[in-house]
């Protein structure tokens, strides 16, 4: 019988290694960092109109999602949109930061009213927190879609 060709799917002999041509010790010269990265690996910088869009986003996302979800999805819109656009402009990540310190001193008022529930006021924290969250987030949605610059009430810096 005449011999099968090879496969693409069966591995080839790996070739012969080259000797080197460094002197023993020494490490060949590193290409620059970023070197022959595909063009989606660096960050570009984003227009003014993006920036404020975006900054918005990180705002209306935790909106929605604090009063949809009880308390528990807006935490994660905040975090994904900071992560992803942080180094993309500094408005939108101060945005994306300060939506995301919202959402932090929320979860802890919330963790707060959940304990207080063994009182019964915390049945009426609850809802509140919520609420004044979403309304906060309102609030810095449309300083956003404004173009301004803004810190939210009540809210420590915690991440900047």
């Amino acid at each position: 019988m005449s011999e099968h060709p090879q496969l693409p799917h069966q591995s080839q002999p790996a070739p012969p290694p080259q000797p080197s041509s460094q002197p023993h010790g020494q490490t060949p010269p590193q290409p620059p960092p970023g070197a022959g990265l595909p063009p989606g690996y660096t960050p570009a910088a984003l227009s003014p109109t993006e920036e404020r869009n975006l900054g918005m986003v990180a705002h209306l996302v935790p909106a929605v999602l604090l009063p949809l979800s009880a308390g528990t999805l807006g935490f994660v819109g905040s975090l994904v949109i900071y992560l992803m656009y942080k180094d993309r402009g500094p408005f939108v990540r101060q945005h994306a930061a300060n939506s995301l310190n919202v959402q932090i001193i929320t979860a802890i008022l919330l963790v707060a009213s959940s304990v207080l529930m063994l009182v019964l006021i915390g049945f009426i924290a609850y809802p509140l927190v919520i609420i004044v969250a979403t309304v906060i987030h309102i609030m810095g949605a449309v300083k956003a879609n404004n173009g301004e610059w803004w810190q939210p009430p009540m809210t420590p810096q915690i991440v900047r």
